[in-house]
Order: C-alpha cells, then sequence, then structure tokens
C-alpha cells in the first residue's frame, strides 16, 4: 500500500529535482498553453504509463486513459462523455495531427469480457466493456471457444484496438481531418513484458513492431 507520507515525499523530491532542472520549460507552457501533437488514448491500468513508455515531456501528448483504453461511437446526445469531451477538446482546440489508441498485454478489461460480472458493484465498467464485444467476438471467430486462453486474449487485445479506431472514425470532425490528411490514426500494442510496442498496419492488416520503423 503506498502511504500518504510517500506520495508528499515524491512530490517535495519532483519540485527539488525535476521542476527545479526544468523550470524554464514547464513554466513556457504555463505562459504560452500547451501545444501537444499527438492524443494518446490509453488504459488505466497503472502498469501502462504513456509519458514513460515514450519517454516524452509535459506538453508533448494530451492524454487520455480509461479502463480497456476504449472508444465509445459517437453520441452528442449522451448526457456525459469524458472520452468524447477530450478527443473533442484534442482535435478542435489543440489540433493535435496525431490520434494513437494504445491497448497492452495481459489487460483486466479484456479479460474482464470473457467473465460474468457482477452488475450491482460493476454497473457502470460492465456497460463500458461491451465496447470491446466486437473485438471478443472476432477472436472467437478466429480462434474458437477452445482455442488456447492466452492467444485469444491476446488476440482480442490487439482486435480491440482496431474497433476503437474504427469508432473514432465515427466523429465527424476525426473523419474530415483523416480524409483531408491533416490528421493520422495509430494503434498501438503495448507488451508490458518486455516494453515492446507494435504497429497496426492497415495496409496488411497487422501489429508490426515500433522499432522497425525507420
Amino acid at each position: 500500500m503506498i502511504k500518504k507520507s510517500s506520495l508528499l515525499d515524491g512530490n517535495e523530491m519532483f519540485k527539488k529535482s525535476y521542476f527545479k532542472k526544468n523550470e524554464k520549460e514547464l513554466l513556457d507552457l504555463v505562459h504560452n498553453g500547451q501545444h501537444p501533437k499527438a492524443l494518446f488514448i490509453g488504459c488505466a491500468d497503472s502498469r501502462v504509463v504513456p509519458n514513460l513508455i515514450t519517454q516524452t515531456n509535459p506538453g508533448e501528448l494530451f492524454v487520455l486513459r480509461n479502463v480497456g483504453n476504449l472508444v465509445a461511437p459517437y453520441k452528442p446526445d449522451e448526457d456525459y462523455h469524458s472520452t468524447a469531451a477530450g478527443i473533442e477538446y484534442a482535435v478542435t482546440a489543440l489540433e493535435v495531427s496525431e490520434i494513437i489508441i494504445c491497448g497492452h498485454t495481459h489487460c483486466g478489461a479484456i479479460a474482464s469480457l470473457f467473465k460474468e460480472i457482477d452488475e450491482k458493484p460493476f454497473v457502470h465498467t460492465k456497460k463500458w466493456l461491451t465496447l470491446g464485444n466486437k473485438a471478443k467476438s472476432l477472436a472467437l471467430l478466429a480462434l474458437g471457444k477452445n482455442g488456447d486462453k492466452e492467444e485469444l486474449l491476446r488476440l482480442t487485445e490487439k482486435l480491440s484496438v482496431i474497433s476503437q479506431i474504427e469508432n473514432l472514425l465515427t466523429y465527424p470532425y476525426v473523419k474530415e481531418q483523416v480524409d483531408a490528411g491533416t490528421l493520422h490514426l495509430h494503434g498501438w500494442m503495448y507488451d508490458i513484458e518486455n516494453g515492446d510496442i507494435e504497429y497496426y498496419d492497415p495496409d496488411e492488416y497487422a501489429f508490426k513492431s515500433l522499432s522497425d520503423v525507420s
């Protein structure tokens, strides 16, 4: 368990080391605002830290994290939708040129798609995870119910990333800018066992190592 004192000690260390060392750059972000080039949609999993795995600085990524790195289709009539609001702000206000949807291996949200969830304590979670049902169905169709469990989960994780990209394209302003070539969508898969990242190549319908990109 993380003690409150540990978090406070961490903040003191941050102020005395990182903040002090990078004060000029951090204050520039205060006075001139943020101008991130990319929107990063990742999982809320505590093992997946966007700025850490990409080694990016404050101001370089606009980050949205939720359970399962899922994106609901465009539905402006819904009362509350934080992920949609973040996408809207990143694309229309910050004018990002890249959107990355980053899934990861051993994702608890994806694993939950294959389990019975008690709706009473997880009423919001159960509904939210329905956004992964298409990926689950396609994985089962490809490997069958009796397929290897780990292989089924790894495939579902990847198919979910692709499915969320499809959902992103239901947002009119996203689709418009993608068609115009001013916005680019990327599907990533982060391997928490070795730190590798694979990207989805839509031309070959396959995930490839990001380290191979020149």
